[in-house]
């Protein structure tokens, strides 16, 4: 009999494995478990390295890399069993993975089997044929836009996050202004400007009644300092939210942005760059705890140590951007959030946690924190960001403070 050819384990990450793992993390994606491209390529690197033999083994290799939070885990497991449900499906392709051994003659069963399996290979390989296309009447139905409006950023496809980001780019600005202590000619103005009366009345030649020329404050745009969370639970709402930073940034100069997982960042500089992608990408380069672990207290007090008195200054307003779930000292997070409250105007915490109906605040860190900020709001969709831009107007006298619904939840 002639010999067999074998495939190396190279050419079997090359074709069949690699595109079943490739297909399988494309389904846990849809599932709503967050899997990259990057976290692709390390399962399809670690299952060649582990030199899988059993399926309990396959599996353990993916969870290990496919899965970071532990509410995935049953979501994994059951994708896990579904996909590959074709015993002898993952056999041969696992198969593939084993060293070559010398050729041996095979009977009319093992034959049979073999080609079942080939049958079961292409089938599961065969590409998705085009569905038809439909006309319908979307008279009376939403919109594309406003399902993206509140759609999450953590279940959006790669289209429409490019989508989402367009929409954040033409996003209407807050247009909030504060008074400052200079002063500048006004009719309107309350205090008397002695000096330009007085050069007002030696044009006239001194004859008469004196002009009084009045002054009246400045109002600017106070600044924006954003602290955003980028560890590993945050990091699509962080980068959306730094896609709004960069917008916000553009029109409004005294912007200053940092970022926060296991140290604190300041990446002001690099969000000034013209091009979102390549503002995006400088903070991606100068940051090296992303899609890590977390410490809010021990950064918020590198902040308040080393920058709060650079930054904010002149009334300025802070966007706090994190799931508060910290795992240090409720102490030291007490003291460093109501220190931060303090040195600004306004504290507006935006934690994503809020988009599910049934949030309480229970976690220790959420709890510390929630009595030291002004507003509580979510940040999860373009329609959470929206908000947030009208909220960032100056409230009006008498409005409502909504510090009154944290101070009740916090009790």
């Amino acid at each position: 009999m002639a010999d067999q050819q074998t495939n190396t384990p190279q050419e079997a990450f090359n074709g069949r494995l690699a595109d079943n793992i490739v297909h399988f993390a494309r389904a846990l994606r849809t599932a709503g478990i967050r899997v990259g491209p990057g976290s692709v390529v390390d399962a399809i690197r670690a299952v060649q390295t582990a030199g899988i033999g059993e399926r309990g083994d396959f599996y353990w290799v993916l969870h290990s890399v496919l899965v970071n939070r532990h509410e995935d885990h049953e979501l994994f497991d059951q994708a896990f069993r579904l996909y590959w449900r074709k015993r002898a499906l993952l056999e041969k392709l696992m198969s593939q993975l084993l060293p070559p051994s010398p050729a041996a003659p095979r009977d009319d069963a093992e034959e049979i089997r073999s080609r079942v399996a080939e049958a079961l290979l292409k089938n599961e390989q065969k590409p998705e044929q085009p569905k038809p296309k439909l006309e319908i009447d979307a008279t009376m139905t939403l919109s594309s836009q406003e399902i993206l409006q509140k759609k999450d950023f953590e279940q959006m496809s790669a289209a429409e996050i490019a989508q989402a980001r367009q929409l954040i780019a033409r996003m209407v600005l807050p247009a909030d202004k504060v008074k400052t202590r200079r002063l500048k000619p006004s009719p309107h103005g309350r205090q008397i400007d002695l000096r330009g009366s007085f050069r007002s009345s030696i044009r006239s030649g001194g004859h008469g009644m004196i002009d009084l020329r009045r002054l009246a404050p400045v109002e600017k745009h106070p600044p924006v300092v954003a602290i955003c969370d980028i560890s590993g639970s945050m990091t699509q709402y962080s980068r959306m939210f730094l896609h709004f930073l960069h917008a916000l940034t553009e029109v409004r100069g005294r912007v200053s942005s940092f970022v926060f997982g296991t140290r604190l960042t300041n990446v002001t500089r690099a969000l000034k760059s013209r091009d979102p992608d390549e503002a995006l990408e400088r903070c991606s380069d100068g940051v090296a705890d992303w899609a890590g672990g977390t410490r809010i207290a021990a950064c918020l007090h590198e902040f308040n140590r080393d920058w709060s008195r650079r930054v904010l200054g002149q009334g300025a307003v802070v966007l706090l951007v994190t799931d508060g779930l910290e795992r240090d000292g409720r102490d030291e997070l007490a003291f460093e959030v109501d220190r931060l409250h303090r040195s600004c105007r306004r504290l507006i915490w935006l934690n994503p946690l809020l988009r599910y109906d049934g949030f309480e605040a229970k976690a220790a860190g959420i709890v510390t924190m929630l009595p030291h900020v002004d507003e509580f709001r979510t940040i999860h969709n373009l329609g959470a960001m929206s908000d947030l831009v009208r909220a960032l107007d100056a409230r009006k006298p008498g409005e409502a403070d909504p510090a009154k619904w944290l101070r009740a939840v916090a009790a």
